[in-house]
C-alpha cells in the first residue's frame, strides 16, 4: 500500500508539471506573439514525445523494473520543466514543451507497478484508482498554476507577463523530490526488487520478441484505439479548456483555470468508478463484458462531447463538460481494467503500446485545433462524432471467449 500511494502521488505531480503551462497559455501566447497555428503546434508537441517515450518505458519496466525506471524518468523530465522559462521565441518554447512531454510516460510505469502489486481480481480497480488520482493533477494544475504565477508576481519576484517562467520551476523541483522518494521507499513487487528476485521470476519478462507478439494481437490495437478516444481526448481538453473558455465566453484566466480544473477534478472518483465497474462486470461476464462496457462508455462520451461543442452558454458548456468527463474517465479506467489480461507475461509492453495510443489520439486531434478555418467548438464536434464511431467498434470486438473467472483462477494458481 505504501508503493500504491507513492505511485499515484508521483503520477499526480508528473501530470501537474506536464500540463503546467496549459492554463498559462493566454499569457504566453501574448508575450511570445504566438498565432493560433503555433499554439496548435505547441499542443501537438506536448503530447507527441510521449508516444515514443511510453513504448520505451514499457519495455524498461519489464526489464529494469518500475522503481528504477520511474526514478530515471523523473530526473530527466524535471530538466526541461524547470528550464522552459528560458524560452524567448516560438521555436525554443516548442522544443521545451516537446521534451516536457516525456514525463507523460509516467502513466505506463504507474499502471505497470500497480499491476505487479495487486491480485488479478482487483487489478482493474487498483489501476483505475492510481491512474485517476494521478490524472487529477491535470485538473489541479489548471487551478493552481495561475495562482502560483500570480503569487510570484504579487511578491515582486517577476512582473506579471514573466510570472509563468518562474512558476514552472515549482513542478520541476517537486519531480526531483519525488525521484528520491520513489527510489527510497518503493519496491518493484511485493516480493522485492527485480534484481533481488529468483531468475525464474524474470524469465518471461525478459523474453525477446515481446513487442512483436503484442503488435500482432488485434485486441491490443483495439484497446489502443479506444484509449486514443478517451485518454487522448482527456489530455487534449487539459491543454485547451482554459483557452476555450477565455476565447468563447470571455472569462478571466483564473476563472477559466478554475472551470477547466473541474474537468480534471472528475478523476477523483470517475476513473476509479470505471475500474470498479469493469472488475465487477468481468467477474460475471468475462473480458467480453468488460469490452462491451468500454464500448458503450465511449459512445456516451462522444455524445457528451458533441453537446459540449454545441453549447451556447457558459452554464451549459460546464454541465456538458461534466457529463462527457464522467464517461471519458470511466472509459480510461475500464481500458486498463482489460490491459493486464491481454498478455500477462509482458504487461509493460502492452501497457506502453496502449498508453502510446492515447497520446497518438491527442496528436491527431491536435491538428483540428491548429486549423485556422475551424473554431475550437468545431473541433470538439468532429471529435465527438469520431469517438462515437470508435465506441461502436469496441462494442462488437471479441476480446476473449473464455470467462474471465477461469483466467483469473488459473493465473492465481500459477503465481503461487
Amino acid at each position: 500500500m505504501r508503493t500504491f500511494h507513492i505511485t499515484w502521488i508521483t503520477f499526480f505531480f508528473c501530470f501537474f508539471g506536464w500540463f503546467g503551462v496549459a492554463p498559462l497559455m493566454p499569457i504566453i501566447r501574448d508575450q511570445l506573439g504566438l498565432t493560433k497555428s503555433e499554439v496548435g503546434n505547441v499542443i501537438i508537441a506536448s503530447v507527441s514525445a510521449t508516444i515514443i517515450a511510453r513504448l520505451v518505458i514499457g519495455k524498461l519496466c519489464d526489464t529494469l523494473g518500475p522503481r528504477l525506471t520511474y526514478t530515471i524518468l523523473l530526473m530527466v523530465g524535471a530538466i526541461p520543466m524547470m528550464l522552459i522559462g528560458l524560452s524567448t521565441s516560438y521555436a525554443s518554447f516548442l522544443i521545451f514543451r516537446f521534451f516536457i512531454g516525456i514525463v507523460g510516460a509516467s502513466f505506463v510505469i504507474t499502471q505497470f507497478h500497480t499491476s505487479m502489486m495487486f491480485a488479478p481480481g482487483i487489478v482493474g480497480t487498483a489501476n483505475a484508482v492510481t491512474g485517476g488520482w494521478g490524472n487529477l493533477g491535470g485538473g489541479v494544475t489548471n487551478l493552481l498554476m495561475p495562482l502560483i504565477a500570480a503569487g510570484f508576481a504579487a511578491l515582486g519576484f517577476v512582473n506579471e507577463t514573466d510570472s509563468w517562467r518562474l512558476a514552472m520551476v515549482v513542478p520541476g523541483a517537486i519531480l526531483l523530490l519525488m525521484a528520491f522518494i520513489y527510489h527510497r521507499y518503493t519496491t518493484d513487487t511485493p516480493a522485492g526488487n527485480f534484481k533481488d528476485l529468483a531468475p525464474r521470476y524474470n524469465t518471461a519478462r525478459n523474453q525477446k520478441g515481446a513487442l512483436s507478439v503484442a503488435l500482432r494481437d488485434y485486441r491490443v490495437w483495439i484497446l489502443t484505439l479506444a484509449y486514443a478516444a478517451c485518454f487522448g481526448i482527456e489530455i487534449t481538453v487539459d491543454n485547451v479548456a482554459a483557452t476555450f473558455f477565455i476565447d468563447r465566453f470571455g472569462t478571466g484566466i483564473i476563472a477559466a483555470g478554475a472551470m477547466a480544473s473541474i474537468f480534471g477534478g472528475m478523476n477523483l472518483f470517475a476513473r476509479a468508478l470505471g475500474g470498479l465497474v469493469s472488475d465487477r462486470i468481468g467477474r460475471k461476464f468475462g473480458l467480453r463484458g468488460k469490452g462491451a462496457l468500454l464500448g458503450w462508455l465511449l459512445v456516451l462520451e462522444g455524445l457528451g462531447i458533441t453537446l459540449f461543442a454545441l453549447s451556447n452558454t457558459l452554464l451549459l458548456a460546464v454541465i456538458s463538460m461534466l457529463v462527457f468527463a464522467l464517461f471519458l474517465k470511466m472509459a480510461n479506467g475500464c481500458t486498463y481494467g482489460i490491459v493486464p489480461f491481454i498478455n500477462k507475461d509482458n504487461i509493460g509492453v502492452v501497457s506502453g503500446i496502449v498508453g502510446a495510443g492515447g497520446n497518438l489520439g491527442a496528436v491527431l486531434v491536435g491538428f483540428l485545433f491548429k486549423a485556422e478555418h475551424l473554431t475550437y467548438a468545431d473541433a470538439f464536434q468532429y471529435i465527438g462524432i469520431g469517438v462515437v464511431f470508435i465506441g461502436f467498434l469496441v462494442v462488437v470486438t471479441r476480446f476473449q471467449a473464455k470467462p474471465l473467472a477461469e483466467a483469473v483462477s488459473r493465473k492465481w494458481v500459477l503465481d503461487r
